[in-house]
């Protein structure tokens, strides 16, 4: 725990970290207070690309929690971030929800539903999957070769009931159906911690990844460097702890431990 002391960058996850559902953690808000009152600064680090930045503000905000645009940064911002240096101008078939779409036109691209203008794919953790977009997507990768983009991997999402399934499986939905697979830019990739730390002037010994997921908080963090913090509050069991291969850095119960070391 004396490495946390050294930290000036905190990485947070969100759900299964800080919230959980649509209830906040009882330590959240004192501890974002405390990291500030410290000298410290967080940014909310998320591969959900259901919600837009605004969304999420707005989602914070119900849960007690005041945001600014500059304190995110998620999957949808890195795609298009990706997108802009790899892809630029290309027109897009966004098999996400329409605030990733609504992210993306924001950055300049074009969105379509055609598949005939279609010049790139990006799939997203889409919360209005329809049997239409699959068959689209499906026939597009089998048809023909476009770029074909994932927002994040995870396989499922974290609910106050168990979980629900996230843009990964939905992506091994149509890799079972047209042996595509996509190009992955969210955790575990170390682009986003990466794009804090340069937005932030950071480094990466000042920084810490704090999440509930091995595979994809937790590589992300090791991958750049970063202090990697395991949390067991959300979707992460002993048991994975056990077997993954990746070990973090810590392994608390949960960010509440954070709190209570920057009070000390």
């Amino acid at each position: 725990m004396e490495r946390i002391k050294n930290i000036k960058l905190y990485l947070f996850d969100m759900d299964g970290t800080l919230y959980l559902g649509d209830r906040l953690y009882d330590f959240t808000a004192e501890l974002l207070e405390t990291i500030k009152a410290t000298g410290g600064r967080y940014m909310f680090m998320t591969n959900n690309s259901s919600k837009s930045v605004s969304a999420y503000i707005e989602k914070l905000a119900k849960l007690g929690i005041t945001a600014t645009y500059d304190e995110f940064i998620t999957s949808s911002q890195a795609t298009a971030w990706y997108l802009k240096k790899n892809h630029p101008g290309k027109t897009l078939y966004v098999c996400g929800t329409r605030s990733l779409k609504e992210e993306l036109a924001g950055q300049g691209f074009a969105i379509t539903e055609d598949v005939e203008k279609t010049e790139c794919i990006v799939m997203g953790f889409d919360t209005e999957l329809t049997f239409r977009k699959l068959h689209d997507v499906s026939f597009m990768l089998s048809t023909r070769e476009l770029p074909y983009i994932a927002t994040n991997p995870d396989y499922v999402c974290p609910t106050e009931f168990g979980s629900v399934p996230d843009c990964g499986s939905v992506c091994d939905m149509i890799f079972n159906a047209t042996g595509k697979r996509p190009l992955v830019i969210g955790k575990p990739e170390p682009l986003m911690p990466q794009l804090a730390m340069e937005h932030t002037g950071y480094t990466k010994e000042q920084t810490a990844v704090i999440g509930d997921r091995i595979y994809t908080d937790i590589k992300s963090g090791l991958a750049a460097g970063a202090l990697s913090i395991l949390v067991m509050s959300g979707e992460t069991t002993y048991e994975i702890l056990e077997a993954s291969p990746e070990k973090p850095h810590l392994v608390l119960e949960s960010a509440a431990e954070i709190l209570k070391e920057l009070k000390k």
